[in-house]
């Protein structure tokens, strides 16, 4: 099975010891504490889930930079968006203190980890907005991203946390959420050796489906996994639990049993464009995955980024051999009117635009919310009726 990021086995922070937990959980009651930013809880969790192997905590500000800059960290491990917890303020917290984090994104703010404090931090205006720039490749504030990377603050909290618990995801999602540990085995369950990893944070139309299905033969693949978001997104994004659905029912419905999986991981958009495509590179070979698909504008958002600008970041940016997964690159995927099935956009040189069946997003909400199913060749009926009910339960 292919080997985790820089490492020959898992390191998830998940303190999985119920004894030591517990301990950990009553100690913390007592512990000085401060409220993180939901991105550090994402973090959190993902630490704690094993995805961010290597990686033993959050990264102080030398390190940050270096992987902003370089991606790579200080001690040379290449890492590609920095994993931090940054806050407006540290008043009252020093360094080598143990203290708690309190999640925001729960009722109560209940503790999420513990962290010792190995630094404290304060960045410059200057570098913040170089590392937005680097990590976003723009500073434009209406970026989300960007917005979001200024709205944190300037001290950057460092040093290894112990998780204690995975947030909102475990109650919210109990059928979907999965650690990189179960997801690792599961394919080790299932006897998988090459394994496809399909990212997305949309429901999935038939371009998508028929993408999975392209990339499976191809690389002759024994499974795929639909691994989707289900954290924090911009305004106006459909809901984890409606895409859950809707992707639930097209797999059920489209794909032989057995060869795919059906998993969410709990991490908030950060929309960074090609470095966001590595990051999930990272943790899906960490996952046990052998291929992940990246197709246009991977993890983009707006026009900030190029087509392809997700692909041949892989090319110019990550080193021979910093990664052992490997990308399998998508164009765009249109159902042809002419050979009556979907293909990939660069292999029917001789289509024009009207041999296609092409959608834009605004398009297609007006017609779901409208409850007008969009044409069967771009979305399955099964897969539209549950987006017409979401859209038009918000209409209501």
């Amino acid at each position: 099975m292919i080997k985790p990021h820089g490492s020959d086995q898992l390191t998830p922070l998940f303190v999985y010891d119920d004894e030591k937990r517990s301990a950990l959980l009553a100690k913390a009651e007592s512990l000085p504490s401060i409220l993180i930013s939901s991105a550090a809880a994402a973090n959190a969790v993902m630490l704690g889930a094993g995805y961010f192997t290597p990686l033993t905590g959050y990264m102080n500000l030398a390190d940050a930079r270096s992987v902003s800059k370089e991606l790579k960290t200080t001690d040379g491990l290449f890492w590609p968006v920095p994993i931090v917890n940054v806050v407006p303020s540290a008043d009252g917290v020093e360094v080598g203190q143990r203290i708690a984090l309190k999640d925001p994104n729960v009722e109560g703010n209940p503790v999420i980890a513990v962290m010792d404090v190995e630094g404290i931090d304060v960045a410059s205006d200057d570098e913040i907005s170089e590392m937005a720039e680097q990590i976003f490749g723009t500073l434009d504030k209406e970026h989300p991203g960007v917005a979001a990377f200024y709205a944190l603050g300037n001290v950057f909290l460092s040093g290894p946390i112990q998780v204690l618990n995975f947030s909102y995801f475990e109650k919210d999602f109990p059928d979907t959420f999965r650690t990189a540990v179960e997801i690792r085995d599961s394919i080790a369950e299932s006897g998988w050796e090459k394994v496809v990893a399909f990212q997305t944070r949309n429901p999935m139309h038939r371009a998508h489906e028929e993408l999975c299905r392209m990339a499976m033969k191809d690389l002759n693949a024994d499974g795929i996994l639909i691994h989707m978001l289900l954290g924090k997104l911009k305004p106006g994004d459909i809901p984890a639990h409606v895409r859950d659905a809707s992707i639930r029912k097209m797999v059920d419905a489209y794909f032989p049993p057995n060869t795919v999986k059906i998993t969410g991981y709990g991490f908030d958009m950060l929309y960074a464009g090609p470095r966001e495509a590595v990051l999930h590179a990272v943790f899906r070979q960490n996952c046990g995955c052998t291929h992940l698909i990246v197709g246009r504008d991977h993890a983009g958002v707006g026009d900030y980024y190029g087509a392809f600008d997700a692909q041949t970041i892989f090319d110019t940016s990550v080193p021979k051999g910093a990664l052992e997964i490997q990308i399998y690159r998508a164009d765009h995927t249109a159902w042809s009117n002419k050979l009556n099935r979907v293909v990939m956009m660069r292999d029917a040189p001789d289509h024009t635009p009207e041999d296609f069946v092409l959608l834009s997003g605004t398009k297609v909400r007006k017609m779901l919310g409208e409850g007008i199913a969009p044409p069967p060749e771009f979305s399955r009926p099964e897969v539209a009726q549950i987006l017409m009910d979401y859209y038009q339960s918000l209409d209501g």
